[in-house]
């Protein structure tokens, strides 16, 4: 039962995803806006994750009851998507309260999922919501006829994440954290490559996540295969989170360096063929890597690292997705053009510099 709740929640957290990064920027140019205004909006959310952990560093307590109002409010978020999106300000303002909330719930279940199934359950659990992602991708691109198909899609998979989120709680009997970690023994400065690290991989993800499907359709590829592509890079992921257990056994710092590498091919890739639709899926396969390995390395590495791990996740999801999500995004609408992913790989490539004599 465990097991299913877990999978389940990842299924349609990820669904949520897959619409907000493969869609949403479409929805948002499709109703008018332009691209350094769609990178701004997309900036707010990451910048949320970022800013909220330190809100629980001596002030508040993560627990049943503010991850209940997280996943409530959230809620009350997508269902507002219907009334701002077509303010500037007002839809703003709404991402952002979102991001706050999913900073809150995602770090929140990861903790319990790595504790109570283990690193060879926990992959295998995790692939689901890349199962979510992938279908979401090939659904609605064939049902986004306009921008309400999204929001619609959108408000049911938050509300189905939502509902195997309560289911969880029945499981969560020494969740809690007992001594919360203080700005004294919680060091960002004794791991600092690592969080710079985590911090650039993710700024290079900014022309990715935010602009992938623009970026493929101004260079005539149909939305519908652009999904395809999605969905392929998502296969990948899937194979590798399947496969990973025995090479997350050996040493993580390496697996993570080699992650950075591949990561920095992939970009390249991108920018000297945009046009190939055969080099593109090339470089998606390697998602299975710059995203699929590395996250899971990642994760289980830093389990390793602080005594709060609960703490540890949110700003890790606070730090690499949270401000490198919203300073890759706002970049990449600042610099979005042919070279978009050549200075993506110059990213991913200083990440890999800085972790390369951490042991």
């Amino acid at each position: 039962m465990l097991f299913f709740s877990i999978s389940a929640f990842y299924f349609f957290y990820f669904a949520a995803v897959g619409i907000y990064v493969i869609f949403l920027p479409k929805v948002l140019q499709d109703v008018g806006y332009d691209a350094l205004e769609i990178g701004f909006i997309l900036a707010l959310a990451p910048l949320m994750r970022f800013a909220t952990p330190f809100l629980f560093l001596k002030h508040i307590n993560l627990n049943q009851t503010i991850f209940k109002i997280a996943l409530f409010t959230s809620i009350f978020c997508a269902i507002l998507f219907y009334f701002t999106l077509n303010n500037f300000y007002a839809f703003m303002f709404n991402n952002a309260i979102l991001g706050a909330c999913l900073s809150l719930i995602l770090p929140y279940l990861e903790i319990l999922a790595i504790k109570d199934l283990g690193k060879d359950k926990y992959g295998k659990s995790r692939l689901f919501g890349s199962i979510g992602f992938m279908l979401i991708s090939l659904i609605l691109a064939k049902f986004l006829t306009q921008p309400k198909v999204a929001l619609d899609f959108y408000l049911f998979v938050i509300s189905m994440m939502v509902i195997f989120s309560l289911v969880l709680l029945r499981f969560d009997v020494s969740h809690e954290t007992q001594n919360q970690d203080t700005y004294e023994n919680f060091s960002f400065s004794k791991h600092w490559t690592f969080w710079v690290c985590l911090f650039l991989m993710q700024i290079s993800f900014g022309g990715f996540y935010n602009f992938f499907t623009i970026y493929e359709t101004a260079h005539g590829i149909s939305l519908e295969m652009t999904s395809y592509l999605w969905s392929f890079g998502v296969i990948c992921e899937i194979l590798m989170l399947y496969f990973q257990g025995p090479l997350l056994k050996r040493n993580l710092i390496k697996i993570i360096k080699f992650c950075l590498l591949i990561t920095t091919f992939r970009w390249l890739l991108l920018y000297l063929y945009p046009d190939s639709l055969m080099i593109t899926f090339l470089s998606q396969s390697f998602h299975a890597f710059s995203f699929g390995l590395f996250h899971s390395a990642v994760i289980i590495y830093l389990y390793s690292l602080y005594e709060n791990k609960k703490l540890a996740q949110q700003f890790m999801y606070g730090v690499a997705y949270g401000l490198g999500g919203f300073l890759g995004a706002l970049i990449a609408g600042w610099l979005y053009g042919a070279n978009l992913f050549l200075y993506s790989a110059i990213f991913s490539a200083l990440a890999f510099l800085v972790i390369i004599n951490r042991k």
